[in-house]
Parts: structure tokens; C-alpha cells; sequence
């Protein structure tokens, strides 16, 4: 039997926003035991709903004969500090980027079964970063951002170049060649805010393996235990010199210092008759690191000369779902979903003690916008103990207690940023979403005003 929300008063900022979304449009849980097919499009997996060059010129269709697929997109972003933060002077920060994924399929080249050649390219300009210039204090670097495409630098870069093969009917695949995480793991969240810690999964929280633009060598194996269970692993290079200006378009493993160990399980299922997808992964890494508080040690019994201990053998640990709440009973692609996703880190040498975020998505809110999308999320960040015992021991060395004081190294505790977005579908080829940021402790400094951003996001595909 479908199964009603109740619009009642509810108490607790989830209710409410749960009746929220009840109240934009008739919306019910179906029990569709008749149609099993799990639809991620109400998730945020939705294809690509078209381009501007291909309607007129075919082009796209002529390179798909051939086993050629490919999507070309502009992202940009603009973020600007209405109200707070720690610079207060009003500014506007843009940054933008072309991007250049394709596959060309192997079985229609060579006769290669279930084999394919992958690639992606980046083009990042503007290296403009509203964070650092307005909303948090420079002195403890930053642990979100407004515009989560910066990548700090101004650049073109290889994101990845794989060979890919499937096995067993499809249930094994296998990859190998210069890689990139989000080819495979921590990819049951879209990336649609601005703000980064609400953009996809926390994986990259571990700072061990980088996102979308920065490629490492690696392979990874998927098996699809049942239909709605996969497994992923993988063995890649730990690299710190990869997001760097040299290693742009490097074959090299100069710089690495070990090896990434990824274990993950996904898991697609329909509660309620409605689409959702789990997730639970474990990143291990060999590679040395360094601890943060090691240095009150003095230098005694350690490798370093600053003090600082070294260890191997980190961890973190990072886990989601995202789960489809509701749906218009006349149109199965239009409705209300629920995200959450969180991440666990070693504190000895991670700035992070946990990273967290909760995302409310609505499809076609309105009749006469089928298309669009309404979201609202919130992440909190909790700044590592061994992060804030490091700084004090900068303080007591340097001999400051002010804040005010250009030596002091901040104490940062923990920061909660929230945003709300609307997706306006322009032409299927043109979308624009502004966004409204609030930043609550930037930077996890209770100094630090809270802020409001105005932010502006517009994807073209061509």
C-alpha cells in the first residue's frame, strides 16, 4: 500500500524540511514490486540531457558509430562575500573550467570484447579562491571551499587515461593505467553544490588520494557480487608531488612514497519500491607521514630535524548513502531524496577528525519545471586534536597567546557551512544555479565571523 508523509507539525530541521518538500508538489512512497529497475536519476545520476553542437551538426553521432563517446563541458563559478568572514571587504571571485571526457570503445576498433579506451582532460583558469581571500583566516589554510572547482592552480591537466576490460558477462572489470579515484570509488553522491565538503562523497578528506583532475598510476577491479552488490579494490601509487604543476601531464612516479589500498562495497537497492545506494570504504596507504604533534618530542628519537615523528600504516574510513524518499506518482523522475556521507580520519597526521554532510534534493519541484532541482545541504567539520596540540605548541614556542598577533597560530575547533540551491534548466544544454552559503566558524575558528555567500554556477555542454 503507498504510504503517505505526514504533514503535521514535526519538530527538528529534518522533519521540516522533509514536510517542505511534501508540501511542493502530491509526492508518495511507491511500492512497485512490479518494476524492480533501480533509476538513479532522482539521485543525481541523470544522463546528459543534450548539447549544443550535436542537434545541429550530428556530430556526436557520427563519433558514436565508431565507438567514440565523449561529453565537453564549461563550469564556472562565482562566489561573492555579502556579509561576515574574516576579510570583510566585499569581493567577487570567478573561476572556471573545460573538461574533456570520452571512451572509445576497443570491440569497435579492434574486436576487442567489453574493452575500452578512457580519458579526461582539464582546463582550469582564474586561480581565484574567495576562501582564502575573504571567508577564512590564511594562517590555518582552509578546509572547504565556496567554489569547489578551484584547484589551485591555473592549468591543463591529464585526469586520467585508462584501459578498461570487462569480464564474466560484465560482473568483473577491470582497469589499469594513469588513474583517477572517482573513476571507481565514493561515487554515489553527485557533485551539484558549490561548496566542496557538500560535492559528492568524503574520500578525498583523506588527502592521500586526490579528485577529478589529478591522475596517478593504479588498477582497480569491480566485481558485481549480485545485481545490486558491488566490490571494489584497487592498488595505486601514493603520490604527493601529483597535483603539482610538473606532474600535469607526467608518466612518472617521481615523488611516490608507497602504495593506495581501497576496499569499498556498494550496495543498489529499493526500499519502499524507491532507488537508493550504500556505501561503506576503507583507504589504507604504506606511505610514511608525518605526525602532528611529534615535535614536542624536541628531536629526540625521531628522523626528522624539525622533531616530528614519522609512521606508516593510515587509514580512513569514509561511508554514505543516498535514498530516494519520494516521487510524483505521474512521473517516476521527479521527487524528493535524502543524502548523507561522512568521513573518518587517523588523526596523527590528518587536520581532519571527521568531516560529515546531509543533503535534502528535490526533481522538478514545480509542474512547469520538470527539469530543475531544489537542494539543500549542511556539512561540519571537526578539526583533529593532534591538529590544535600542534598549533598551541607553535604558540607556546614562539612565545604568543594573542589571537591578533601576526605569529599566533589559530586553534581551530569545528565549522558548519550550509547551502541552498536552485538548478534552472535553461536549454538541455545550458543550466544555471544560484546558491546561498552560510558559513558557520569559517576555517573552525570561533574568532571568525560567520559569513554569507552569494554564489552563481552555470554547466554548458557543447
Amino acid at each position: 500500500m503507498p504510504t503517505l508523509f505526514s504533514t503535521a507539525p514535526r519538530r527538528g530541521p529534518l522533519a521540516l524540511a522533509l514536510s517542505l518538500g511534501v508540501l511542493l508538489s502530491p509526492d508518495v512512497i511507491q511500492a512497485e514490486s512490479q518494476n524492480p529497475a533501480w533509476n538513479g536519476t532522482v539521485l543525481g545520476f541523470e544522463p546528459q540531457a543534450g548539447d549544443l553542437l550535436s542537434t545541429d551538426t550530428g556530430i556526436r553521432n557520427r563519433l558514436e558509430q565508431y565507438g567514440f563517446r565523449y561529453r565537453l563541458a564549461h563550469v564556472s563559478q562565482t562566489a561573492y562575500n555579502a556579509k561576515g568572514g574574516y576579510n570583510k571587504d566585499k569581493k567577487a571571485e570567478y573561476i572556471d573550467q573545460f573538461s574533456l571526457t570520452f571512451s572509445q570503445s576497443l570491440e569497435a576498433l579492434t574486436g576487442m570484447p567489453d574493452a575500452a579506451i578512457e580519458g579526461n582532460i582539464v582546463n582550469r583558469n582564474h586561480d581565484n579562491n574567495l576562501t582564502s581571500t575573504r571567508l577564512q583566516d590564511p594562517r590555518v589554510g582552509f578546509n572547504d571551499l565556496a567554489q569547489e572547482s578551484w584547484g589551485g592552480q591555473s592549468i591543463t591537466r591529464l585526469g586520467w587515461l585508462t584501459f578498461r576490460r570487462s569480464f564474466l558477462d560484465g560482473r568483473l572489470q577491470w582497469r589499469i593505467g594513469l588513474m583517477n579515484k572517482v573513476q571507481d570509488f565514493d561515487q554515489i553522491i553527485p557533485c551539484d553544490f558549490q561548496t566542496l565538503n557538500l560535492c559528492g562523497g568524503k574520500s578525498a578528506g583523506s588527502r592521500t588520494w586526490y579528485n577529478w583532475n589529478v591522475h596517478y598510476w593504479g588498477t582497480s577491479l569491480q566485481y558485481r557480487l549480485t545485481p545490486e552488490v558491488t566490490l571494489k579494490t584497487g592498488l595505486l601509487e601514493q603520490n604527493p608531488q601529483a597535483p603539482s604543476r610538473s606532474h600535469a601531464w607526467s608518466v612518472s612516479t617521481d615523488g611516490s612514497r608507497g602504495i593506495l589500498l581501497p576496499l569499498e562495497a556498494e550496495w543498489k537497492t529499493r526500499h519502499f519500491g524507491l532507488p537508493g545506494i550504500y556505501m561503506l570504504g576503507l583507504l589504507y596507504t604504506n606511505a610514511k607521514q608525518r605526525d602532528f604533534y611529534a615535535g614536542a618530542s624536541g628531536g629526540a628519537g625521531t628522523d626528522d630535524p624539525a622533531g616530528y615523528r614519522h609512521y606508516r600504516n593510515t587509514w580512513y574510513l569514509y561511508t554514505g548513502f543516498n535514498q530516494q524518499l519520494t516521487r510524483r506518482l505521474e512521473t517516476a523522475n521527479r521527487g524528493l531524496s535524502l543524502s548523507w556521507s561522512l568521513g573518518v580520519a587517523d588523526q596523527r597526521s590528518n587536520a581532519r577528525s571527521y568531516a560529515s554532510s546531509l543533503s535534502l534534493r528535490y526533481r522538478g519541484p514545480f509542474d512547469a519545471r520538470p527539469n530543475d532541482w531544489l537542494a539543500l545541504g549542511v556539512s561540519k567539520f571537526q578539526a583533529s586534536p593532534n591538529w590544535r596540540r600542534s598549533q598551541n605548541l607553535l604558540n607556546q614556542r614562539a612565545g604568543v597567546s594573542d589571537y591578533q598577533d601576526p605569529l599566533y597560530a589559530p586553534l581551530p575547533e569545528s565549522s558548519v557551512n550550509a547551502e541552498l540551491i536552485y538548478r534552472y534548466q535553461v536549454w538541455p544544454w545550458l543550466e544555471l544555479q544560484p546558491g546561498l552559503q552560510y558559513w558557520v566558524r569559517p576555517g573552525g575558528l570561533v574568532q571568525t565571523p560567520n559569513a554569507w555567500v552569494v554564489g552563481l554556477k552555470t554547466t554548458l555542454n557543447f
